[in-house]
């Protein structure tokens, strides 16, 4: 029988999480199905997927209208549905979690989308959801903006393990890495013990070739080198970021600086490659997880990469194959009129605004769904 590829990448270093939740999974049994039989070790969520879980579904209803007659807001709807899921599937990979020391079996919630530039929001609320969730195997959310610097530092300072979200460039990644760092010098200088706070950084793949391909293929009276650029850095601008994204991972964690922290206990931040469904159909459906596969590393997938990647899947430690000719990519993007810079700014920018749109269709939702009249006609219908 076929070895099963996702067991094969836990075998080379590399975990797999699922990027999705939603309570039936959890329910049937099909989560605890995918840690035993795939070696799922973990799973994320964000704003879109929790409006398409219970946008898309009556589970939550019963729920919705039992809150509602409480009398709780949709603010408090929104947190009470989400963090029931959340500790559900914590629960769920709690075993995993404590086999394996702390490293793998995480879930991660994000503070609400709209603080992405509010620093002192963004830590009320982590600070408040991680209470709330008490658990160890959480992560709180906390994208990558300029204001969620700070925050990120101050939250693993204090012993909150994060998710650092909307990672798209490399000079924001090193400021990530170092932010972290900097949390865990003054965890570990304020005596607190520092073994059990975890964080991983997001780094959004597909959607850099997403942007910067169409930029590629212009048609224009490109010649020579800037032709040839756009033909070598088709399709590969995400993966070549990636890869040197890695390479600044294994300086900053490879330091004799960290490694004195890493003597009193302190794990690496591990790269977590998001946004790895393929979005050209061109490309193959697995580009994405194949291309990436390295030690110390996470790929999180929707459902349907990963039901891609056990059906057809090819293991094998690529993440540091090529790396000279990855920085080439980079390096020469101006000569094709590319600033990566500008495009990763972009993306960070549309990535927020991608998460506010589905959080405020589901506060819609909710607030239709919890309404008196809904709640009476719900009541008269059971």
């Amino acid at each position: 029988m076929k070895e099963n590829p996702l067991i094969k990448l836990g075998d080379l270093g590399q975990s797999i999480w699922l990027d999705y939740i939603r309570r039936d999974l959890i329910a049937s049994g099909q989560l605890r199905r995918l840690i035993e039989d795939d070696g799922l070790r973990g799973m994320t969520s964000n704003p879109a997927i929790f409006e398409k879980a219970i946008t898309d579904s009556q589970d939550y209803d019963a729920d919705i209208q039992a809150l509602a007659l409480k009398g709780k807001s949709v603010d408090a709807i929104y947190e009470a549905l989400s963090q029931r899921d959340v500790e559900s599937a914590a629960d769920e990979f709690r075993p995993l979690y404590d086999k394996m020391d702390g490293k793998d079996g995480y879930v991660s919630l994000e503070v609400n989308p709209h603080l992405a530039h509010d620093t002192s929001g963004t830590l009320a609320e982590a600070r408040r959801l991680w209470a709330a969730l008490n658990r160890p195997n959480v992560f709180i959310k906390v994208p990558a903006t300029a204001e969620g610097l700070p925050a990120i530092q101050q939250l693993i300072s204090e012993g909150i393990s994060v998710n650092v979200t909307l990672l798209f460039g490399l000079p924001r990644y090193r400021q990530v890495a170092e932010a972290y760092i900097a949390g865990i010098e003054a965890c570990a200088a304020s005596g607190k013990p520092v073994k059990h706070v975890a964080s991983v950084a997001s780094f959004f793949v597909s959607r850099i070739d997403a942007m910067v391909d169409p930029l590629l293929e212009k048609p224009s009276a490109k010649g020579g080198q800037e032709a040839y650029v756009d033909h070598k850095a088709h399709g590969q601008v995400a993966i070549a970021s990636a890869k040197m994204a890695y390479q600044i991972y294994k300086e900053l964690f490879g330091s004799d600086g960290f490694k004195k922290l890493a003597a009193q206990g302190a794990r690496t931040q591990r790269l977590l490659w998001a946004s790895t469904s393929t979005k050209n159909p061109k490309y193959s459906d697995v580009k994405y997880v194949e291309a990436l596969v390295g030690p110390e590393t996470v790929d999180t997938a929707p459902m349907e990469t990963i039901d891609a990647y056990r059906d057809h899947g090819n293991p094998k430690l690529r993440l540091e194959e090529n790396v000279d000719e990855a920085r080439w990519v980079l390096s020469e993007l101006p000569n094709a009129g590319i600033d990566i810079d500008e495009i990763t700014q972009k993306l960070e920018d549309e990535g927020v605004d991608k998460f506010n749109q589905p959080f405020d269709k589901l506060m819609k939702t909710l607030a239709q769904r919890s309404s008196p009249e809904a709640v009476k006609a719900a009541s008269k219908a059971s």
